[in-house]
């Protein structure tokens, strides 16, 4: 029964933090018993139980719960499976759904030796626009966790591809995620490249791609400063936000200044 096997999901991460907890008297149990269900649930029939797994996933990966070798060797093979060019168009939604939001939680190596290639293909998926939707919406994330390095050599390609999507809302979604994209690239790649393709974004014949360029157009104009003077900087999970210098903050004088800081109500602001 469906239901069965979702309850039986929803009780894995705490059975897993008791294992984790007993380790010396359960060294091995997790990795041989309850990885292999949660990984074959994520193919299930019942989308609900595949859902469940889904869930239970996130959470033992978010707690660290999961070895390297488990994720290497039994979760990325499947996901590569099902968001395969000749998977199910419901699976390969889901699983491209996973692997951007997992990719923040392992290490860098896993994610641009297993997952980073498929990423890519999936940018240009000509069959489903959910899915280059969902990559255009995590794009961001996925250069902020490669770093500048594999983002110049094989993203920023993949990002040029999904500006100029023929679907607007992939448009839009690259513009909300332009500075991310931005302060993961050296600042030649900013100049010479990115600009201009930001200025595409401004000029788009859709308002609503041109109303979220004009919203990203400050934070994208932060990624030129220059951290140490400027006080910007980019936290975890990927905002803008600014550090305000103590001698700013301490003088109250009206005096014409070289050093301006701006106070901003918010992260996002």
């Amino acid at each position: 029964e469906p239901t069965v096997r979702t309850e039986l999901m929803e009780q894995i991460p705490p059975i897993a933090v008791f294992l984790q907890e007993s380790r010396p008297n359960f060294p091995t149990a997790f990795s041989e018993y309850l990885m292999p269900i949660v990984v074959r649930y994520l193919t299930d029939v019942n989308n609900q139980v595949r859902r469940a797994g889904q869930e239970a996933l996130l959470v033992l990966l978010e707690q660290d719960l999961v070895a390297q070798s488990d994720i290497e060797n039994k979760v990325c093979p499947v996901l590569l499976d099902l968001s395969a060019p000749d998977s199910d168009d419901e699976y390969k939604v889901e699983a491209v759904n996973i692997i951007c939001k997992i990719t923040s939680m392992l290490s860098r190596t896993t994610v641009e030796h297993m997952l980073l290639p498929r990423f890519c293909e999936l940018c240009s998926d000509a069959k489903l626009f959910q899915v280059r939707k969902i990559c255009a919406a995590n794009f961001g994330d996925i250069c902020n966790v490669v770093g500048q390095e594999a983002t110049e050599r094989l993203l920023i390609p993949k990002f040029f591809e999904l500006c100029s999507d023929s679907v607007w809302g992939m448009r839009k979604a690259c513009a909300e995620c332009f500075m991310a994209v931005s302060y993961a690239t050296s600042p030649e790649v900013r100049r010479s490249k990115l600009s201009p393709l930001f200025i595409s974004l401004i000029s788009d014949p859709c308002r609503w791609v041109r109303q979220a360029a004009f919203q990203s157009l400050g934070p994208f104009i932060s990624t030129f400063a220059n951290p140490s003077s400027a006080g910007l900087y980019i936290r975890e999970d990927g905002t803008l936000s600014i550090r305000p210098s103590a001698q700013n903050v301490n003088s109250n004088s009206c005096q014409p200044s070289n050093n301006v800081t701006v106070m901003s109500p918010s992260a996002n602001a």
